[in-house]
């Protein structure tokens, strides 16, 4: 069985199309949201917290915390400056790329 060595960005291309199109945007925007879902959890887990110790810290419950951490549910930027800075002792920092 032959393997071929591919890139991420390659594999995201040939699986979900090139950027600018619109499959891509749709899984660009998902990954997005997946990839927050996990540096909030990672982020819990680094400082010892349990989901409902994370949601007493920042005013939120253990169900909220939990469908974020598993892209279930969207978050707002007001709460997840609240989840990093009041719960995890963090700083948001957002960039915005043209």
């Amino acid at each position: 069985m032959k393997t071929t060595n591919k890139t991420l960005e390659e594999f995201i291309d040939e699986n979900y199309g090139k950027v600018g199109t619109s499959s891509r945007e749709e899984f660009d925007k998902g990954y997005e949201a997946f990839k927050i879902g996990y540096l909030i959890q990672k982020a819990r887990l680094e400082r010892g917290l349990t989901q409902e110790e994370l949601a007493e810290k920042c005013g939120t419950n253990k169900g909220y915390i939990s469908k974020v951490e598993n892209n279930l549910k969207e978050i707002r930027i007001s709460t997840l400056q609240k989840i990093v800075e009041l719960g995890l002792g963090g700083r948001l920092e957002l960039n915005i790329k043209l």
